[in-house]
């Protein structure tokens, strides 16, 4: 069963639209080398704050250590959901400031825009939070988001050999990641 609509079986082919340049693997895997679209990088999170993923196909400049950036990265994510909660005019209880909350409950922000990157993220029922960083000109990438959910259901979750909690080494997943991230315009 899929959560995010679509029929009983996944297609690995993009369903949004568009071209992207080609790109070829390298870096063990981790990095796709060449123009690939308007993707810069990806995180997927679990619910406790552990980076299950983190994927990048055109990061120009790296400043931090990777666990650094995972650390800061769920901290933005999880200030801005509770700032979001906080300020949320349709709700009279707004509880304290920085009190996780469960996913689905309160207010929820989808992406944000600065003049060099966007930041778009999906939070599922289950807590899996998926990060995509891509050009500031992208559109609405909130199917896209649920596109790679289904990727990640289809090729991790459902993979016997993956324990849940533990960093994903899925080639399937990746393949097909990269060639969806490609279409992202």
């Amino acid at each position: 069963m899929q959560f995010f609509g679509g029929g009983a079986e996944l297609s690995p082919s993009p369903i949004v639209p568009g071209s992207g340049a080609g790109g070829t693997v390298g870096g063990g895997g981790l990095t796709v080398g060449g123009g690939v679209g308007n993707a810069h990088m990806m995180y997927v999170f679990n619910r406790n704050g552990i980076c299950l993923m983190y994927r990048e196909w055109n990061r120009p400049l790296h400043t931090l250590d990777s666990q650094q950036d995972q650390k800061l990265m769920f901290g933005l994510l999880f200030s801005l959901r509770s700032f979001t909660t906080k300020i949320d005019p349709s709700v009279v209880e707004k509880g304290n400031l920085g009190v996780p909350l469960l996913p689905g409950q309160g207010c929820s922000f989808h992406s944000f825009r600065t003049n060099t990157y966007k930041l778009s993220f999906m939070e599922t029922p289950s807590g899996i939070k998926i990060i995509l960083v891509t050009h500031p000109k992208c559109g609405d990438l909130r199917e896209s988001l649920k596109h790679i959910y289904n990727l990640y259901v289809e090729y991790v979750v459902k993979n016997p050999l993956y324990v849940p909690g533990t960093p994903v080494r899925c080639g399937l997943f990746n393949t097909n990641l990269d060639q969806y991230v490609r279409t992202l315009v």
